[in-house]
């Protein structure tokens, strides 16, 4: 595995060896997440490895791997296959019971939420998620070879996969079944625009079985183009949402409580722990596959009220020691215009009348110059903007030159918020805690080294390290 430590391969590697697999490979970086990999009995190594296995029967490499890598180059040299991240996760998927979960914002959520009901159903699912859960025990699991109950009883294990439409992925994926949560313009680096983005959706629903194979998809009511993504599917298509005339209603009670109603009759009723309209609906979604897929209805009630959430999800990081007083930090991942402002708009409810100071690294240049406007309008429930600058990636060294956090800083402005780009994540740090009162609630966000600042904060720390 090339790129062994990214969040999707590491969980990769753990599935590929619980499926018997020799599994080995470097990553440049190291870190961490390959420490991890290295106590955990596989055999890793920091940077370029100097010789490819004689024994290797086929590579995978993360889509951010040049092709030009000396390893890739190796395995071409010697015939062997290579796979991404995508391909390989579709082969599994030939094994197993694939549930795709897919949409352009609140796929690890609903990943996480989803294999946590049917974990407390009993069905012993595997999953794989960009994003670690601690009440899972990290970013996969295995699961069990052979569905123990429901509809695809006698299959294949249950496979929860996080699908992503960036470069067209997922569309290596084979599902049984699948979630679409929403579908926006997103990953314009490899999209020509929205209708582009809207045709790989229905192209990867397209693929689903047929109904009377099992085939199943549930997706949005509303803010999914769902006429558009449906159109020529043959699976059995169910919609979710707060509309009236979605297959399954979403309903919030005065007292907090949530429920779905089913063709007019409650199927679901829980309290949930996570904040904000998104993460209701992305309850709504996990909850109602897990039922389609034999979960009991009182153990998904349960986990839907219990689930703790995952790492930068709204995550609380700690409190930040200040002679200003009590200041509550919190970290996240949202990096898209939408994100942003419906996890804003979460804290404002959550918080009301407390001052939100949120710490945004914009992530990937072309991005932030395709969506700049909207990013402008997105800050509308922070009071102040701090903006360190665009976390680079993927892009062309042309990109840097188009579009920088100022711009980003003074689109805010514009919008009439309060907004300022700072030189790097320290300074960031340091703005916050220049400007910060009592009673504030500090959020960064972004998909970046961002949470850093967070961690900073929230230790005393001098830098955001």
């Amino acid at each position: 595995m090339v790129g062994a430590a990214g969040t999707g391969m590491s969980g990769l590697a753990r599935l590929l060896a619980a499926a018997g697999a020799v599994v080995r490979g470097e990553d440049a970086d190291g870190g961490e997440a390959l420490d991890r990999l290295v106590q955990e009995g596989f055999a890793m190594q920091s940077g370029t490895a100097p010789a490819l296995p004689e024994d290797t029967d086929l590579v995978v490499a993360t889509a951010a791997i040049p092709a030009a890598h000396a390893t890739l180059m190796r395995a071409r040299a010697r015939g062997l296959p290579i796979r991404t991240y995508a391909q390989t996760l579709g082969q599994l998927h030939h094994e197993r019971t694939g549930v795709s979960v897919a949409g352009t914002h609140g796929k690890s959520t609903t990943t996480c939420l989803l294999t946590w009901c049917l974990m407390r159903a009993g069905l012993d699912p595997g999953f794989i998620a960009g994003a670690t859960c601690g009440a899972l025990g990290g970013n996969c699991r295995p699961g069990c070879a052979r569905t123990p109950a429901g509809s695809f009883a006698g299959r294949g294990g249950l496979l929860v996969t996080e699908s992503c439409e960036f470069d067209r992925s997922f569309h290596q994926l084979r599902p049984a079944t699948a979630i679409i949560n929403n579908v926006e313009a997103e990953h314009l680096d490899c999209y020509a625009g929205l209708d582009e983005v809207i045709e790989s959706f229905a192209h990867f629903a397209r693929s689903l079985p047929q109904a009377n194979d099992g085939g199943f998809l549930l997706i949005a009511h509303e803010g999914a183009h769902r006429d558009r993504v449906t159109a020529g599917v043959t699976a059995t298509v169910e919609t979710f949402g707060t509309h009236p005339d979605a297959t399954h209603q979403v309903e919030r009670g005065r007292d907090g409580s949530l429920r779905v109603l089913s063709r007019g009759r409650e199927t679901l009723r829980w309290r949930p722990a996570m904040i904000g309209s998104h993460n209701a609906l992305n309850g709504a979604g996990a909850g109602v596959m897990a039922l389609r897929l034999g979960a009991d209805r009182g153990a998904v009630e349960a986990a839907l009220s219990d689930f703790p959430g995952l790492d930068r999800r709204q995550q609380s990081v700690g409190r930040m020691p200040s002679a200003a007083g009590d200041v509550r930090v919190f970290d996240d991942y949202g990096h898209h215009p939408t994100e942003i402002r419906v996890t804003l708009r979460a804290f404002r409810e959550t918080f009301p009348g407390q001052r939100i100071i949120c710490v945004f690294q914009p992530h990937q240049h072309s991005r932030t110059r395709h969506l700049l406007e909207d990013f402008g309008r997105a800050f509308g429930d922070a009071d102040r903007v701090i903006l360190p600058p665009i976390h680079f990636v993927r892009d062309p060294e042309s990109e840097r030159a188009l579009v920088n956090s100022e711009m980003v800083a003074d689109r805010i402005r514009t919008a009439g918020g309060d907004a300022v780009s700072v030189s790097d994540l320290a300074a960031a740090t340091a703005a916050v805690r220049a400007c910060v009162r009592a009673g504030d609630i500090v959020v960064t966000m972004g998909a970046g080294a961002v949470w850093k600042v967070a961690r900073a904060l929230a230790s005393g720390a001098t830098d955001a390290r």
